[in-house]
């Protein structure tokens, strides 16, 4: 129906500019982006019949730093910054996708059982993609697809995830008429990456990124988590989402990462349970002692931050849905504040005098004190910081984080409202 020169007088005329704006700040910038997905198109297969367009976005965590490993609550969002794809169906049941600077791959369908050789590689995903809709009685076929990523790899923005969810996306809308839910998309990412791709990790990325928008995920039953998108407008705020790479090294920090999770279920263990979800505030606050003989005082305190933590999801969930804005500043200030104090990811105690989040989120508070709000993002220790920045206060914000750890390192991002979709 269209070919390439049809889809790139449409996109260089404007007539997806409506679309773009859904998804982008800028339809300019938009276009051209879309145009070179056609560049590409053509570079890799000459010609195409009935080109298609697709999106998955990145994701930000915005609550509930480190609960999810022990069932814990989160609230989530996408952001607009994406994966993109050009696609078109074939008959041949193949999968072909060309990531751009990236060798392509050919996932034959009549094969859906993991493969050592692509353990740990993109091609894993795209097979487990296809296997999951296949155990679940979805269609599935072959298709030839170029994309194109612009989430920061190691950002904490869930760039594996926004592409699981794409790959997701297409087979979604061009073999089954786009009628499954995100929520089902994003737990069949979550399986590929899982049993194909060999990582255990949760499904808070994989749900952002699919459900778009503020979404609050409850883990409390693993096997069935409670999704709920809050509704909120954030480009009515006057605010915008800044992520800071402090550029730091991440080598050696895998002990530091374990060890939350670790003593939380230590703690746990004392009353013979696995996850923190499954005891009590008062269970802990009743034993400290006890705790504190057989595991030492910090078990303690990132217990006392997991529990503080679940309660500010839901207030600033609520928060947001009121449309009080100031208070879920407030809620954001609080739960950086225990992530520093109570949960101790900010710097590692392995390496007392590197302590790049400390100084970034010191300096946000010099700028933005009583203005704006800030936290560490993410898994802490040597990563990004995510600050909300008064629209007047932007320039001199990111000029400022720049003046030390570097041209490019403040990200201005927007709180994108679509997940996973068709362009």
């Amino acid at each position: 129906m269209n070919d390439l020169k049809k889809m790139a007088e449409l996109i260089g005329g404007g007539s997806f500019d409506e679309r773009f704006l859904r998804l982008y700040e800028n339809a300019e910038t938009a276009r051209k982006r879309y145009l070179h997905l056609i560049d590409l198109f053509k570079e890799q297969f000459e010609n195409g019949e009935d080109i298609r367009f697709f999106s998955a976005p990145g994701r930000t965590e915005v609550c509930g730093n480190h609960t999810d490993h022990n069932k814990g609550k989160v609230i989530a969002a996408a952001i607009n910054l994406d994966a993109a794809a050009c696609a078109s169906k074939t008959d041949n049941n193949i999968i072909f996708i060309k990531s751009e600077n990236y060798p392509g791959d050919r996932i034959d369908l009549s094969v859906l059982t993991p493969q050592k050789n692509e353990r740990e590689k993109s091609a894993s995903l795209v097979r487990g993609v296809a296997s999951r809709f296949k155990q679940l009685g979805y269609n599935i076929g072959g298709f030839n697809a170029v994309t194109v990523n612009n989430v920061l790899k190691g950002s904490g923005m869930s760039s594996s995830a926004s592409y699981e969810v794409l790959v997701g996306t297409m087979l979604n809308y061009l073999y089954n008429d786009g009628k499954i839910s995100p929520v089902t998309i994003a737990e069949i990412a979550q399986y590929a990456e899982n049993e194909f791709f060999g990582k255990p990790c949760g499904l808070m990325d994989q749900m952002a990124c699919s459900v778009g928008g503020f979404v609050k995920i409850d883990f409390g039953n693993g096997d069935a988590p409670v999704i709920e998108p809050v509704s909120f407008d954030f480009a009515s705020c006057g605010h915008s989402l800044c992520i800071v790479d402090t550029r730091a090294d991440h080598a050696d920090l895998t002990d530091e990462y374990a060890s939350i999770r670790s003593e939380m279920e230590a703690v746990a263990g004392i009353f013979g349970k696995k996850c923190l979800r499954e005891t009590s505030e008062d269970d802990v606050l009743n034993n400290i002692a006890l705790i504190r003989d057989k595991l030492g005082e910090r078990p303690v305190l990132r217990a006392l931050h997991f529990y503080a933590e679940n309660k500010r999801v839901d207030c600033e969930a609520e928060a947001l849905a009121k449309g009080d804005f100031e208070k879920f500043k407030e809620i954001t200030i609080s739960s950086g504040l225990s992530s520093y104090t109570y949960n101790q990811n900010v710097f590692a105690a392995s390496a007392p005098q590197s302590q790049p989040v400390a100084l970034a989120l010191a300096l946000s508070e010099k700028v933005l004190s009583g203005k704006g709000a800030w936290r560490v993002h993410g898994g802490g220790f040597a990563g990004t910081i995510q600050a909300f920045v008064p629209n007047e206060l932007l320039s001199k914000y990111k000029s400022t984080l720049e003046s030390v750890f570097g041209e490019g390192a403040c990200y201005v991002l927007k709180i994108r409202p679509v997940g996973g979709t068709e362009v």
